[in-house]
């Protein structure tokens, strides 16, 4: 059995505001920013949020496999050909949030709630995750650890529930479900 953890996938946000009249062209930067992006080791999506006013903060949502991919694409030559467009688009330097894991459900909110899934599609996807997760441990782990007490017993259940959900599950089913939760969302 590795000693190593496994290595959480890694959700990059980055906000900041297009300069007046130039909005169409950091969009176009950001688009030409994706493209890019797909050819990157552990590269698993990316969306931009508009703002909801005028002159507000453009969000772009990046996700990688693991803070080295994510790390390996922001010293690349190709990232650093953007910037300097990204700079003569964009005000200022851009906000970054960097979330791994299940540190995002625990966080503040930092994209606009009208870019959220609508709650039932989330708990459906939720559950699509879970269900078959539970089944599969309660088959087969389950009749293992019934000399355990009670107590114990849920504990490792659970614990190994909540690590195959974060860092097998989830970031595959958000994934092959990305059209379903966000039909309107851009990569």
């Amino acid at each position: 059995m590795s000693a190593t953890p496994p290595q959480a996938h890694v959700t990059r946000i980055a906000r900041r505001r297009a300069k007046l009249g130039y909005e169409q062209e950091y969009e176009a930067v950001i688009r030409e920013m994706f493209a890019a992006m797909r050819e990157a080791p552990g590269f698993m999506g990316a969306q931009m949020i508009s703002p909801e006013t005028p002159g507000g903060d453009y969000q772009v949502i990046a996700h990688f496999r693991s803070e080295a991919d994510l790390k390996a694409w922001d010293e690349s030559p190709t990232r650093a050909a953007l910037q300097p467009r990204l700079c003569a688009a964009g005000e200022n330097e851009p906000e970054y949030r960097v979330l791994t894991g299940l540190e995002a459900w625990f966080g503040p909110q930092v994209v606009a709630p009208s870019a959220h899934p609508p709650r039932t599609r989330m708990a459906l996807v939720t559950w699509m995750g879970i269900f078959p997760t539970v089944s599969l441990y309660l088959w087969l782990v389950a009749p293992w650890l019934s000399p355990l007490p009670f107590l114990p017993r849920v504990a490792l259940l659970t614990g190994l529930i909540v690590v195959t959900m974060t860092w097998v599950v989830m970031p595959r089913l958000t994934r092959l479900m990305r059209g379903f939760l966000n039909p309107a969302s851009r990569a």
